[in-house]
């Protein structure tokens, strides 16, 4: 299961460029890989916890813009495909690494 982030964030003002930031660094604090800008995908064990993990960011969303959440499961991200560019064939984007307890 993939939990995808996607959203745009107002940033013209200092505070509005700040919670921007933080929104950010937070979000990769969680375990959350960019795949494009403002678009963050974090592998889930289970639909419950990706739903978990949903309503942890609703904890720290800035005060303006959108932010839109997506569960995929691992055929859906899987079957995405590339019109241009590459796949990034990277361990820390695979569910390789899920250690279910």
């Amino acid at each position: 299961m993939r939990l995808m982030i996607m959203f745009d964030l107002p940033v013209e003002t200092v505070k509005q460029r700040r919670q921007y930031r933080l929104f950010r660094k937070k979000l990769i604090n969680e375990g959350f890989l960019m795949i494009q800008y403002s678009v963050y995908v974090r592998v889930c064990v289970t639909q419950k916890s990706a739903k978990y993990m949903e309503n942890r960011v609703k904890t720290f969303l800035p005060d303006n813009g959108t932010v839109q959440a997506l569960m995929l499961t691992e055929k859906q991200y899987n079957d995405m495909h590339f019109l241009v560019g590459e796949k990034v064939e990277d361990v820390r984007n695979t569910s390789d690494r899920t250690v279910i307890l």
